[in-house]
């Protein structure tokens, strides 16, 4: 099983210069607990926003140079070499847009963050298709003094 794990605004918005553009402790929580202990494979912009590898995780990156180095992190050239060399029978997609895009079409779930705002950014989600997409399980919440927005966890499993 392979998912894609993601926090976007209404417009499918991801970031804007390679940083994320709302705060949501919840959901920064629960994707520490939910990726614990899993494969997590994202692309090098990604990886290198967050500024080193994530603990107690087995970190894929990947990029199309083959010669970048990241220190704790296995580096790889493609989605297809990060899936095979996995060892995780539920390894997690970090992002960004263009692994997501490619990852889209052969994930099993998407676990979204959705974030009832618009934003300005330069980074987007793919379309999600409904007639690929059900979802499964949804957790609404409301905007409070440590979150702004009101947000949602959503499960979609592919049908």
């Amino acid at each position: 099983m392979i998912t894609i794990i993601a926090a976007i605004g209404k417009n499918r918005e991801l970031g804007k210069n390679n940083e994320l553009i709302w705060h949501l402790p919840d959901d920064l929580k629960r994707f520490k607990k939910v990726t614990s202990g899993h494969d997590v494979i994202m692309g090098r912009k990604t990886f290198e926003s967050l500024g080193k590898a994530l603990p107690n995780r087995t970190n894929i990156v990947i990029t199309r140079n083959k010669n970048y180095k990241a220190e704790n992190c296995v580096v790889v050239n493609s989605i297809d070499e990060a899936i095979k060399i996995s060892t995780d029978t539920n390894p997690y997609i970090l992002g960004g847009a263009q692994i997501y895009s490619q990852a889209i079409k052969i994930a099993d779930e998407l676990d979204l963050t959705f974030v009832d705002a618009s934003f300005d950014a330069d980074a987007f989600f793919p379309k999600i298709d409904a007639t690929i997409w059900k979802e499964k399980h949804r957790e609404n919440f409301l905007a409070d003094e440590k979150h702004k927005y009101n947000y949602s966890f959503i499960l979609y499993k592919r049908k």
